[in-house]
């Protein structure tokens, strides 16, 4: 029997005159990775926003293993939306740091282990500021990884990518959905959606297309 580990019923976001998520309803299987295609504006960052509860639903709701939503970390959520915000004058390790002292969740060994994981040097003092877009996004995806949560949002997490370091992340994304993590990731890229995906849904102008 399947498991729902996310539950978006009838959802409706608007902004002013905008309809930004026309009614929608998913289910989000647990230990599987669930592709979300469509154009800029389609909706798909809305709804990870909500379902982060980073925004709140004008009407419908969101569950998450059965109960409302709550903010990301409360709710055992990593997420990468936009462009991760870190501390430009500060090592990635440092920033890593920082962020886990909030929760003290993990130990810095732990961080520097999930830097390793996508590809990056913890001992570099490199500052990020001096990081390309890349090496960026590798940061920002150990960041939502670190804390070894169940559910992943990854809105396009190959974004400044190169060959090589798409190959890693895919990699990765594997590996956790392996050990039975939950995957919600949405990319420009039919070929990441493709090779990734157990389920895709694709939307345009706020609402799913049948």
């Amino acid at each position: 029997m399947s498991e729902y580990v996310i539950k978006v019923k009838n959802a409706v976001k608007r902004f002013k005159e905008t309809c930004a998520l026309d009614h929608v309803s998913l289910n989000f299987e647990k230990g599987q990775i669930h592709g979300l295609v469509g154009r800029n504006g389609s909706g798909k960052t809305v709804l990870f926003k909500c379902i982060c509860g980073l925004m709140t639903l004008t009407e419908g709701e969101i569950l998450i293993n059965g109960e409302p939503i709550r903010p990301a970390k409360a709710q055992n959520i990593g997420v990468i939306i936009e462009n991760p915000g870190f501390i430009g004058a500060k090592s990635g390790i440092k920033n890593l740091c920082y962020l886990a002292a909030l929760r003290g969740t993990i130990t810095k060994e732990q961080a520097a282990e999930t830097m390793r994981r996508v590809g990056l040097d913890p001992e570099s003092r490199k500052h990020v500021s001096k990081y390309s877009l890349g090496m960026r996004q590798r940061l920002g995806i150990a960041q939502a990884i670190m804390e070894n949560p169940d559910i992943l949002i990854l809105d396009e997490p190959m974004n400044g990518l190169d060959n090589t370091g798409v190959q890693d992340i895919r990699g990765l994304l594997l590996e956790l959905k392996a050990q039975g993590k939950t995957i919600l990731l949405a990319s420009h890229n039919r070929e990441d959606i493709s090779v990734l995906c157990d389920t895709v849904h694709e939307m345009d102008g706020g609402r799913l297309s049948i």
